[in-house]
């Protein structure tokens, strides 16, 4: 049995240090910043497209765009714990997650360092069957490979494979790997997306992907 989280908006509350970085990098590089409020909605499919929404429309040029990206990771780097917390019951979670022997993976579209250095910070403590962040050559979700990336890593059948995340992207993905998908109300986007999408289910709690993942590993179908 294994559960695949999406890392912002799913693990983590993460959107103020995000929103930071973002608006630093609009700051260096000499363009309006935005809201903290509007970040939800630019967040969700990597940093390039992050840059590419908060920049002004006719800024939007292969060069502007890597001067932010060097501007928003000289600062995200430095900062990315400053602001950025587990949701509450998250830990619990995934601490019960592993006393039932169900593994537990992470397909994040932020670039792999981030992630890497974010599990590590606050979930060191856990055994984690893969950490996938955005890899060079590799498509974003929605494309299904970071999933079929984490499935080469701990093959598992796709029966007993959930994805929890908060947002369309996230539910579009783990239909495109054919697999459980799991929408969560806490994060960055809202319950309406996630049906839009087609979520099989949407919770309110972390509890309640702990009895969801129990079932699926007592053999009882999902959907």
């Amino acid at each position: 049995m294994l559960v695949i989280f999406d890392l912002d908006g799913t693990l983590l509350n993460s959107i103020a240090d995000l929103a930071e970085a973002a608006n630093f990098a609009l700051r260096d590089n000499g363009y309006p910043q935005h809201s903290p409020a509007a970040y939800p909605y630019f967040v969700g499919n990597g940093v390039t497209r992050l840059l590419e929404r908060v920049l002004p429309e006719d800024a939007r040029t292969p060069e502007n765009l890597e001067r932010m990206h060097d501007s928003f990771l000289k600062y995200y780097n430095e900062h990315l714990t400053t602001h950025t917390r587990p949701y509450r019951g998250i830990e619990d979670l995934i601490h019960r997650l592993r006393e039932n022997d169900i593994a537990i993976a992470v397909a994040s579209n932020k670039y792999q360092e981030a992630v890497s250095k974010l599990i590590d910070h606050f979930f060191g403590d856990d055994e984690w069957a893969a950490v996938w962040g955005h890899r060079e050559n590799m498509p974003v979700k929605p494309d299904p490979s970071i999933v079929f990336g984490i499935l080469s890593e701990y093959p598992t059948e796709k029966a007993q494979v959930i994805y929890v995340g908060d947002s369309g992207v996230d539910m579009d993905t783990a239909r495109r790997a054919g697999v459980t998908s799991v929408g969560v109300t806490w994060g960055f986007r809202t319950e309406q997306e996630l049906r839009d999408h087609g979520a099989d289910y949407v919770v309110n709690t972390p509890a309640e992907i702990l009895l969801l993942a129990l079932k699926a590993k007592g053999g009882e179908p999902l959907s």
